[in-house]
C-alpha cells in the first residue's frame, strides 16, 4: 500500500510538472510576434525596419503634426502613428502617400552612408549605395545625389513578398531588369512572369504591382523617370 501510495504521490507531481512546463511552452508561443507584411498590422519584432525614425523626423522638418500628415496624406492617424513608432510597416502606396504629403524625395528616406570624400556628386562607390528596408522588400539606390528626375535601384524582393493588396500608379516611367529570380509583374489587367534576364517598360500613371512567387531571392533593377519633377518609391 505504501509502494502504491508512493507511486501516486510520484505520478500527481509529475503531472504538475508536465502541465506547468506546458503553460510555460504556451506562454512563450503566445509572446511571440511575427513581422509585419505591407498591410500594416501592428505588430513588432526586433527585426522589423526603422523607417519611422525617418518619417518622424521629414515631418517635424517640415513643422507638421501627426494630425496635418494624416490629412494631407489620407493615411489614418492611428496608423501614421504606429509607422512612426516602427510598429507597423507601410506598403509601397501608403509609403508614397506619406512621402508625398510630406513633399521629400524618396532618397530622404534612405539611411545614407558616408560618401567618398574625393569622389564628384555624380559617383556613388560600391559599399556607399543608401539602403531602405522595408522588412518584406529593400531597396538599394543607385542613383547619386545629382540625378533629379532619373532614379534607379535594386529591389531586394524576398519569396513571397509584394508590393501590397493595393497597386500603385502616378506619373512616371519605369522600367528594369531581372538580375536574379523571377517576379510575375501586374500593370493595369494584364500580368507577366518576368525571370532572369528579361526586362521591362511600363507607363506608371496605370495601376501596377509585383510579387515573387519564387523559392528565392529576386533582384530587380529598377529605373524611374519621375514626370513634372516628383520624385515615387
Amino acid at each position: 500500500m505504501r509502494t502504491e501510495r508512493a507511486t501516486g504521490r510520484s505520478i500527481g507531481r509529475a503531472r504538475v510538472a508536465l502541465s506547468k512546463s506546458g503553460m510555460a511552452r504556451a506562454k512563450a508561443v503566445s509572446g511571440k510576434r511575427a513581422a509585419p507584411g505591407p498591410s500594416g498590422s501592428a505588430t513588432r519584432t526586433a527585426d522589423l525596419p526603422l523607417i519611422g525614425h525617418a518619417i518622424r523626423a521629414l515631418r517635424k522638418s517640415k513643422g507638421m503634426s501627426l494630425q496635418d500628415l494624416a490629412a494631407a496624406s489620407g493615411v489614418s492617424l492611428g496608423m501614421l502613428s504606429q509607422i512612426e513608432r516602427d510598429r507597423a510597416n507601410p506598403s509601397l502606396r501608403v509609403l508614397t502617400r506619406i512621402r508625398e504629403a510630406l513633399d521629400a524625395p524618396v532618397s530622404a528616406l534612405f539611411e545614407e552612408t558616408p560618401p567618398v570624400i574625393a569622389d564628384p556628386d555624380f559617383v556613388r562607390r560600391a559599399g556607399h549605395h543608401p539602403r531602405l528596408d522595408l522588412g518584406y522588400i529593400s531597396k538599394e539606390l543607385l542613383s547619386s545625389k545629382a540625378s533629379r528626375h532619373l532614379q534607379f535601384m535594386v529591389l531586394h524582393v524576398p519569396p513571397g513578398a509584394a508590393t501590397g493588396d493595393h497597386p500603385i500608379a502616378y506619373a512616371a516611367e519605369k522600367g528594369g531588369l531581372i538580375l536574379d529570380g523571377e517576379l510575375v509583374l501586374t500593370v493595369g489587367s494584364r500580368e507577366a512572369l518576368i525571370r532572369a534576364g528579361d526586362s521591362f517598360f511600363f507607363d506608371g500613371t496605370q495601376p501596377h504591382g509585383f510579387r515573387n512567387p519564387g523559392t528565392r531571392d529576386a533582384r530587380v533593377l529598377w529605373i524611374i523617370v519621375t514626370v513634372g519633377g516628383e520624385r515615387h518609391l
